[in-house]
């Protein structure tokens, strides 16, 4: 899958379908890959949702129908995708910094939000270090939650750290630690079907055979070639901008596809000091169209 191109066709599309009630994953069903997917990518690449794109691209073009038109706001607010004035005048004067009706006034500053498009541009010669790998089958014990696909475009949502934290908190590293062998700690997420409204993250460790105990799961993780990238730092800040690279970076301009399967972080005492984590993309071999 050609990440980049498919990127433009779901701008394309949102811009298509600016003024209809659209949302990421309506944009996501379009180009035939996954919310969760969708929307991780699109934000790596551009820094910002497409729920926000949606949005910020609306209140621009409100603000110059505003400005330029004798049109009632109620009118302009439903034309935009909102239900009252109330709450047109709310989101409008959050993005703009001002009213509707004082946007009306002579000289006023409305701010611009324009037209996205995808460029692959190249920038310092910077290094990223990976390496590829080949791995068999392996399978995890785990604490499975699932999650909201709508939670993954909600600004500032912290409900996979906050999943690490109580993990932590109410004893199940050390319910792991009974009943495996390697003690090496996984943060998987499961591939998502266009049509899920769920996706699955585990936390876990490489498990053989054994009972499971009661509120945890198996996770099989299948054979495939994977790509392996170290996050440095000492916060978790470095995992984002390590994932940014991969998208930005490392996809655009190598020989390999990620492909949709689990992902996942590995922690581990075997790494170096300065390395945070190392983030696992299951790839294959771009195929010339």
């Amino acid at each position: 899958m050609n990440y980049i191109q498919n990127l433009q066709r779901a701008i394309n599309y949102m811009e298509e379908h600016i003024l209809e009630p659209i949302t990421y994953e309506d944009v996501a069903k379009h180009i035939y890959v996954s919310g969760y997917h969708f929307h991780r990518t699109f934000s790596l690449v551009t820094g910002i949702t497409a729920n926000e794109y949606i949005r910020n691209r609306r209140l621009s073009m409100a603000g110059q129908e505003i400005s330029l038109s004798n049109a009632k706001v109620i009118d302009i607010a439903l034309k935009y995708g909102y239900n009252s004035p109330e709450s047109f005048t709310k989101a409008f004067t959050r993005f703009h910094g001002i009213t509707p009706n004082v946007a009306r006034r002579a000289g006023m500053k409305l701010k611009s939000f324009n037209r996205l498009l995808i460029k692959i541009k190249l920038e310092g010669g910077t290094v990223m270090d990976y390496r590829i790998e080949k791995r068999e089958e392996f399978k995890l014990l785990a604490k499975i939650r699932k999650f909201r696909n709508e939670s993954i475009s909600e600004e500032e949502n912290t409900e996979i750290p906050d999943f690490w934290k109580e993990c932590g908190a109410n004893g199940t590293f050390e319910v792991l630690k009974q009943n495996t062998n390697e003690h090496d700690i996984y943060g998987v997420c499961a591939p998502i079907s266009k049509e899920s409204k769920h996706f699955d993250y585990g936390i876990g460790m490489k498990f053989s055979c054994g009972n499971v105990p009661e509120g945890y799961g198996i996770w099989e993780v299948k054979p495939t070639l994977w790509a392996v990238f170290k996050c440095i730092g000492e916060t978790p800040d470095c995992i984002g901008e390590t994932w940014g690279k991969i998208f930005s970076e490392f996809l655009p301009g190598s020989e390999y596809n990620m492909i949709d399967d689990t992902d996942f972080e590995l922690y581990s005492q075997d790494l170096e000091t300065d390395c945070f984590c190392e983030i696992w993309i299951p790839i294959e071999k771009k195929t010339n169209a």
